[in-house]
C-alpha cells in the first residue's frame, strides 16, 4: 500500500485510496433471500459438538494468511471451554461465494451444528443460504451488516455500533450538533447512514452532511463547504467517515487550517485513528474521539496468541475466538436448543477475544467498545468499555 503519510512532508500529495472500514464485505450487499428465523439442531452437550469453520484458505497469500490466523485463533478459544468438547471441521473456501455456500452445505452433510465464518460478505450471504432450510446458523466474520438477518449472524464490528456508542457520548458531553463528512463510495453512504442513525436514535441533533468524491481535488473544495455548513448550522461536532489510508491525512490538515478549531468543534472517526500508528502523529487528529474495542481484552488475547503461536495476531482472528467463545458458553447451559437463535441472542451476551458483546435479533453484533482520544500522539481512554451487558443470559 502506498504511503499516504507522505502528507506530513509535502502537504499537497495525497493518493485518495478506498476506504477499509467495510474491508469483508468484498462486494456490495447481497439481499438475503430464503432466510427464515432457524431454531438450530438438537445439541447433545455430553458429546463433542460439531463445529464447522469456514475460512478463506486456498485464496490469495492475504487469504491463507487470514486463514491460519482464524483457525489458531479458534482452537486457541476451544483450550478455555473447560468441559464443553468441540469437534472443529475447517473447511476452505477460497474466498469465493459459491465455493463457500457448497462447504456450508456440505458442512451440515458431514453433521456440523453451527458455522463459523466465512470471511467476506457475499461468502457469508451464500453460506446461509445453503444451510438455511436445515435450520442451521451461521457466525460470519464479516462486519457488513447488509447481509445480517435470518440464519446469518454478522461478528465484525459494524457502522451501526460504532456511531451509536460515539454519537452517545458525544451527546452526553455537549456535542450534540452533529455534521456528517463522508465519502460518496458506498462505505462512505454506509457510514453517513449509520450516524443519521444513531443521531435520531440517542437524540442529538443534524448539522447537516457533506459529500466528496475520492479525489484529491474533491476532498480540498469540500473543506470550504465543510467551513460553511459548520457555521450556518451552528455545528459543534464534525463525524468524518474517512479512514487513515484515504482522505483523513488530508482533511486532518486542511480542516483546522481553514479555522475550524478542535477547541469548539469535535472532530469525531468512525474509523480506528491509531492504526496504522503513523496516524497518531497527525496535527488535526490531537483531541478527536473513535472507537475501538477494549484495550485490556485485546491485549490479553494478543498475549495468549503470540505464546501460542508466536506471532501477533490481525484484527479479524479474535472473530474465531469469539464464535467458538459464545458456542462453548451457550453449550454450558446443557439445553437442546443452546444454538438456536433465541440462545444466541441472549441479552448478556458473552466474553471474547476483544471484551463483552452480544448478538442482536437483527443478525448484527453490538459489542463493548471504548471511546478513545489522541493527546500528544498518544491514545488516551476516555470512556472504558463496559464489561457487561444488562439482559437475561450467564
Amino acid at each position: 500500500m502506498i504511503a499516504v503519510f507522505n502528507i506530513l512532508r509535502k502537504p499537497l500529495r495525497l493518493l485518495i485510496l478506498p476506504l477499509i472500514a467495510l474491508a469483508l464485505a468484498a462486494c456490495e450487499p447481497v439481499a438475503l433471500t430464503n432466510m427464515n428465523g432457524s431454531k438450530g439442531p438438537k445439541v447433545d452437550s455430553s458429546k463433542p459438538i460439531p463445529v464447522a469453520l469456514l475460512i478463506p484458505r486456498g485464496g490469495s497469500a492475504a487469504d491463507n494468511l487470514l486463514a491460519q490466523e482464524l483457525e489458531n485463533a479458534a482452537r486457541l478459544a476451544i483450550r478455555d471451554l473447560g468441559g464443553v468438547q468441540i469437534d472443529l471441521r475447517v473447511y476452505g473456501t477460497g474466498g469465493n461465494a459459491g465455493t463457500a455456500g457448497t462447504a456450508a452445505a456440505q458442512a451440515v452433510t458431514d453433521g456440523a451444528q453451527i458455522i463459523l465464518g466465512p470471511l467476506y460478505g457475499e461468502a457469508a450471504n451464500a453460506a446461509g443460504n445453503a444451510v438455511a432450510a436445515q435450520g442451521v446458523n451461521v457466525l460470519s466474520f464479516s462486519n457488513n451488516p447488509s447481509i445480517a438477518g435470518g440464519n446469518v449472524f454478522v461478528l465484525g464490528q459494524n457502522f451501526n455500533d460504532t456511531s451509536n456508542r460515539l454519537v452517545r457520548y458525544a451527546k452526553s458531553n455537549g456535542k450534540d450538533k452533529i455534521l456528517v463528512l463522508h465519502g460518496q463510495d458506498l462505505a462512505g453512504q454506509l457510514g453517513r447512514d449509520a450516524i443519521l442513525k444513531a443521531i435520531a436514535a440517542n437524540g442529538a441533533t443534524s448539522a447537516g452532511t457533506v459529500d466528496y468524491a475520492l479525489s484529491q481535488e474533491a476532498v480540498m473544495s469540500a473543506v470550504p463547504r465543510v467551513k460553511a455548513a459548520v457555521e450556518s448550522n451552528g455545528a459543534n461536532a464534525i463525524f468524518l467517515t474517512t479512514s487513515s489510508a484515504s482522505a483523513l491525512p488530508l482533511f486532518a490538515q486542511m480542516l483546522p487550517e481553514a479555522g475550524i478549531s478542535g477547541a469548539t468543534t469535535q472532530y469525531i472517526g468512525l474509523t480506528r485513528w491509531d492504526i496504522p500508528p503513523q496516524t497518531l502523529a497527525l496535527p488535526g487528529v490531537q483531541g478527536g474521539w473513535f472507537a475501538l474495542p477494549d484495550p485490556g481484552a485485546t491485549t490479553a488475547f494478543s498475549q495468549r496468541y503470540a505464546a501460542a503461536y508466536g506471532d501477533t495476531p490481525g484484527p479479524i482472528a479474535g472473530l474465531a475466538f469469539d464464535g467458538i467463545a459464545a458456542v462453548g458458553a451457550l453449550a454450558k447451559s446443557g439445553k437442546s436448543d443452546a444454538l438456536s437463535a433465541a440462545r444466541l441472542t441472549q441479552g448478556a451476551g458473552f466474553r471474547g477475544a476483544s471484551g463483552v458483546f452480544r448478538l442482536k435479533a437483527d443478525g448484527t453484533a453490538e459489542r463493548g467498545l471504548a471511546v478513545a482520544t489522541i493527546r500528544n500522539q498518544q491514545v488516551v481512554i476516555i470512556s472504558p468499555a463496559p464489561q457487561a451487558f444488562g439482559g437475561a443470559g450467564f
